[in-house]
């Protein structure tokens, strides 16, 4: 089973306490560029005083993203390299319970989850054509399909990859239990995004559909027993948003097809993942054929399993 994965390898505590800090020191060490960049572009003084969402507009949006999304890719390496010297853990264990990597089900949730954003996003702006304004600049959309294409999946990898499966491992071991590492990475997670610019627009509410997502993507994780399914899911949804839409007061501010213009509602932000939530964990179950919920999602994790 995927949790117990983590006895194939050295689950020692001072091993994850460790592994955590080199790799929280990775990513900030790769985010030092951005930094610079900000500077050299602005000053130290000015920048200093500017807020998150002030920052994101000092740059060209390409050259921000790539810059935001650069420590993520170190981070994805680092966790790699962490897991294989650290735990001494091949590091097949570390993302599926099956017998190789199943790509067909990355492709499958990454399929699914982009024609529903795709679909949802078309009935909104046929609804609500007023709240869009029309964003596409031909050269800066090419730069930012490469830019997204080449980084974003490595970002929401290295995400899910350090929540769903470096931390879900070390906290199954610590606690002997599933729950455990589903309900402490979920909450996390959410509050590892409380510094996001759409948090500030919204309100601190905002961050309960941040601990909604863990909390679903730790479920797919733990009924599927692999991260296969939320690693498609994670880099659908980021890529389909970055491609599509932006606006002036969210973590992506792309060069995008569309800039949203409305002004938000913090019900919308919440209501509508839960529905594609729904949505799309009810037709993983069918398809995968899950089942023993219970014992999947709050059981004990036992070395001799």
């Amino acid at each position: 089973m995927f949790i117990e994965n983590v006895y194939k390898g050295k689950p020692d505590a001072w091993r994850y306490i460790l592994g955590v800090f080199l790799i929280v020191l990775v990513y900030f060490m790769a985010s030092i560029p951005f930094g610079i960049a900000l500077m050299a572009e602005a000053g130290a003084e000015k920048v200093a005083g500017m807020s998150e969402t002030e920052m994101l507009s000092v740059l060209d949006p390409n050259t921000t993203l790539f810059y935001m999304l650069l420590p993520f890719v170190f981070t994805f390496f680092g966790i790699l390299v962490i897991v294989r010297f650290l735990h001494d853990q091949p590091l097949k264990f570390l993302v599926t319970s099956r017998s190789s990597f199943d790509w067909s089900r990355v492709v499958f949730s990454f399929l699914l989850v982009s024609i529903i954003a795709v679909l949802s996003f078309l009935i909104d702006i046929a609804f609500s054509p007023d709240d869009y304004a029309w964003n596409y600049d031909p050269e800066r959309f090419l730069g930012l399909v490469l830019i997204a294409v080449l980084m974003i999946p490595l970002q929401t990898t290295a995400e899910e990859i350090l929540m769903r499966g470096y931390l879900f491992q070390g906290l199954g071991a610590a606690f002997k239990s599933r729950l455990a590492p589903l309900l402490i990475t979920s909450i996390s997670f959410g509050f590892l995004h409380a510094l996001n610019p759409e948090v500030a627009k919204l309100g601190y509410g905002l961050i309960s559909i941040y601990v909604i997502t863990g909390l679903f993507l730790g479920m797919i994780t733990l009924m599927d027993e692999g991260l296969e399914l939320s690693i498609g899911f994670h880099a659908a949804n980021n890529l389909v948003i970055a491609l599509l839409v932006t606006s002036d007061w969210t973590a992506f501010q792309t060069n995008s097809i569309y800039k949203d213009v409305s002004d938000p509602v913090l019900a919308e932000y919440i209501i509508l993942p839960v529905i594609i939530y729904s949505l799309v964990g009810f037709i993983f179950s069918k398809k995968y054929k899950w089942n023993s919920w219970k014992s999947k999602l709050t059981g004990p994790v036992s070395i001799s399993s």
